[in-house]
């Protein structure tokens, strides 16, 4: 367990009541490069993971918002497009399309973020305890 800098506080007026309480400490540069890079990822994450439910669902490609994001995300699973076979459902009224795709990227670049933070830690010189 890592050590915890503590202050010693006074609760009253007389000096009779004090108590220990952790001190914030603020991050170090290699953390917030850690934090910002999961941060980045995470959105992106977020985007592919709309992605996907978007198409198992058979959502309208014609509308703005299902538009934009099959735009933007379409630029970070086209390398892994290919890999597997995507299945179509049609329906009566929508088509439910199964795409591995972007499951493949979603695994992928939860491992480079692990890896890009991994790097960034042992750049930093310190032991990370988490």
């Amino acid at each position: 367990m890592p050590d915890v800098i503590k202050e010693t506080i006074t609760t009253r007026e007389d000096n009779s009541a004090t108590e220990e309480v952790p001190l914030k400490r603020d991050a170090t540069s290699y953390q917030t490069a850690g934090y910002l890079v999961y941060f980045v990822f995470g959105l992106l994450e977020i985007l592919l993971g709309f992605r996907f439910v978007l198409k198992l669902l058979g959502a309208n490609p014609a509308t703005s918002f299902v538009d934009f994001i099959y735009n933007l995300s379409s630029v970070f699973v086209a390398p892994f497009e290919g890999i597997f076979n995507a299945s179509l459902a049609k329906g009566d009224v929508t088509t439910s399309v199964f795409e591995p795709a972007t499951l493949v990227a979603l695994i992928v670049y939860i491992l480079i973020a692990w890896g890009i933070v991994a790097l960034i830690r042992l750049a930093s010189g310190q032991q990370q305890n988490d």
